[in-house]
Parts: structure tokens; C-alpha cells; sequence
């Protein structure tokens, strides 16, 4: 006994003279995808304002110029002014003062061996806002 299938699943007869088409797949969505996290990413990142402080390098046995300087000494316990221990607060005060006496004084900075360089470029930053104009860096 032969069945006939139903209407639904009987081959289509192919189109007299046509090709059957290739199922094409859209790139539009995705290119739409990536277009947002780009502008997602661009909106959500944070420009940071880059600063540069500028330093005067000083060699050892050679120091040009730092007569009369203020010498702070960076350790791991703190820095140092004139040999009194401050808190970066009262060190930046401290500086500020002596140079509204004295506007042209020169700073250095000597960090001790095994400070870490994040602590030193915060001091300098200190140092910077602090309004010293000439900084300088010497060697531990």
C-alpha cells in the first residue's frame, strides 16, 4: 500500500531556469553591536589629566646650585624637613610658607632606598601644588 504524503510536506519542484538562492547572513547587526561598545567604552573610560613635574637631575659630588636649598628627605616613615618628621599635609604648609618668604627657593628630594616610586612622584606632586619652582631629585 503506497501512502500519499501530505500537501505540506511534498517537494517543491525546482523553478524552471532559476538557481536557488544561498541563505545570506547580515552584517548590519553586528556592525551596529560593535559601533555601541565602542561608544559605550569611549563614554565610560576616564580621561585623566596627565601632568608632568618637571626635574633638575642632580649627580652625586655634583650639585651646582643647592646652596640655601630646602632638603626634604623621603623615608619609609615619612619625609623629613629639616630633620623634623611631617605629615604630607603639614609639609606642603611648611613649603608653602618658606616660599612666600622666599620665592625662588630651591627644593630637592632625597628618597631613601626602598621607597616605593609611588610615594615619591605623590610627594613631588605635594611639592609641585606647593608652587616650588625649582625641583630637584637627588640620588639615595
Amino acid at each position: 500500500m503506497i501512502r500519499a504524503l501530505p500537501p505540506f510536506a511534498a517537494p517543491l519542484p525546482p523553478a524552471a531556469g532559476k538557481a536557488r538562492r544561498r541563505a545570506r547572513i547580515s552584517i548590519t547587526p553586528l556592525v551596529d553591536v560593535v559601533f555601541i561598545l565602542l561608544i559605550f567604552f569611549m563614554l565610560a573610560s576616564s580621561f585623566l589629566d596627565w601632568r608632568m613635574i618637571e626635574l633638575r637631575a642632580v649627580a652625586r659630588g655634583q650639585a651646582p646650585g643647592v646652596e640655601g636649598a630646602l632638603l626634604v628627605d623621603l623615608r619609609a616613615d615619612g619625609a623629613r624637613l629639616a630633620g623634623a618628621l611631617l605629615a604630607d599635609a603639614e609639609l606642603e604648609r611648611q613649603v608653602r610658607e618658606r616660599l612666600a618668604r622666599k620665592p625662588e627657593q630651591a627644593v630637592l628630594l632625597r628618597p631613601a632606598r626602598g621607597v616605593d616610586m609611588q610615594r615619591t612622584v605623590a610627594v613631588l606632586d605635594r611639592l609641585a601644588i606647593a608652587g616650588v619652582r625649582e625641583l630637584g631629585l637627588l640620588p639615595p
